[in-house]
């Protein structure tokens, strides 16, 4: 029995994802039918489905533009350590040359 090979990973525009998330809320068809309609994962759209509750304030979470500043912030917080740690060897260096 041979292995699947896994299909590459592909991305989507925010407005196909708006169009497949109303395909679902319409309920005309369930989300495993629409995800084999457009060659999808059932759990990708299903994430898409649950995002779309969360940004629309439907659902508790983290709606998409908070995602991205916390991603923003965690980016600026591990710079800004790196930052302090490079300090922290250059005081080092400095106070052991002038002793």
């Amino acid at each position: 029995m041979g292995k699947k090979k896994p299909r590459p990973r592909r991305s989507f525009t925010p407005e196909f994802k708006a169009e497949i998330v109303e395909l679902c809320r319409r309920g005309d068809r369930s989300v495993g039918q629409v995800a084999r309609d457009f060659d999808l994962t059932e759990t990708a759209v299903r994430d898409w489905v649950k995002q779309a509750e969360v940004d629309a304030g439907e659902r508790d979470g983290l709606t998409n533009s908070e995602r991205g500043e916390l991603a923003a912030l965690r980016r600026e917080n591990r710079r800004l350590r790196e930052d302090v740690e490079t300090l922290k060897r250059a005081t080092a260096f400095f106070a052991k040359e002038t002793r």
